[in-house]
């Protein structure tokens, strides 16, 4: 397994982002994202993990970093689940190793794009217990919520901020919203935006996820 890319504040870390890439992307992927957010908040470290490489089904086969296999990709997608599991557990060892070194959980977020952002809300909301301080979902879906989650009481009360293009035709902006509207029907305090982009993340959408942040850690 590659060690993620971390990225050390200017000043002392009290609270730390873990951001996971999407489907054939790596770990520098966000790397421009992290460093301009952390212009803004300047005790914040970004870990930015790496996800291992494997053949992807509905890519012909062709061996490219993924959180997991994607079997089919409708009616809805259908994925190989003990690698989600695995990757979850990569997660969750992040937060662990971030705890251990003086992070309070509570300041500790979870953030994925696509691929990652379906890993980070599975982990959050289905194996994660304890505190967290909230989550940032970009252009994602949520293969594992199905249709009554058992979500952790923890979990109710993290913040949670879901993003997508109203143009996506990747994950489409209906897949996103399904997810979105899991949550908030369980009571969690999750926010929707979409932006008038395809499956991307633009200047607009940083600067959103950068008010978010700063008024949680203010």
């Amino acid at each position: 397994m590659s060690e993620p890319l971390i990225l050390e504040p200017t000043d002392v870390a009290d609270a730390c982002v873990i951001w996971l890439h999407g489907l054939g992307a790596d770990r520098y992927d966000f790397q421009p994202v992290a460093t301009a957010l952390q212009q803004r908040l300047q005790s914040t470290r970004f870990v930015l993990p790496q996800a291992p490489t494997r053949p992807v089904t509905i890519n012909g086969g062709w061996s490219m970093p993924s959180w997991y296999d994607i079997l089919a990709m409708s009616p809805a997608r259908a994925i190989n689940s003990e690698q989600l599991e695995a990757s979850a557990q990569q997660v969750i060892a992040l937060i662990e190793a971030q705890r251990d070194a003086g992070i309070d959980p509570a300041r500790i977020f979870l953030a994925g794009f696509s691929q990652g952002g379906a890993v980070v809300l599975h982990t959050a909301f289905l194996r994660w217990r304890g505190p967290l301080g909230g989550v940032i979902a970009l252009s994602t879906y949520a293969p594992t919520f199905g249709a009554s989650p058992a979500f952790s009481p923890e979990a109710l009360h993290y913040p949670v901020l879901c993003l997508h293009g109203s143009r996506d035709d990747v994950v489409p902006s209906a897949m996103g919203r399904v997810a979105y509207q899991c949550l908030h029907d369980a009571g969690v305090k999750a926010t929707w935006h979409d932006y008038p982009m395809g499956h991307e993340v633009v200047a607009e959408e940083i600067h959103d996820i950068g008010d978010w942040l700063a008024a949680l850690l203010a």
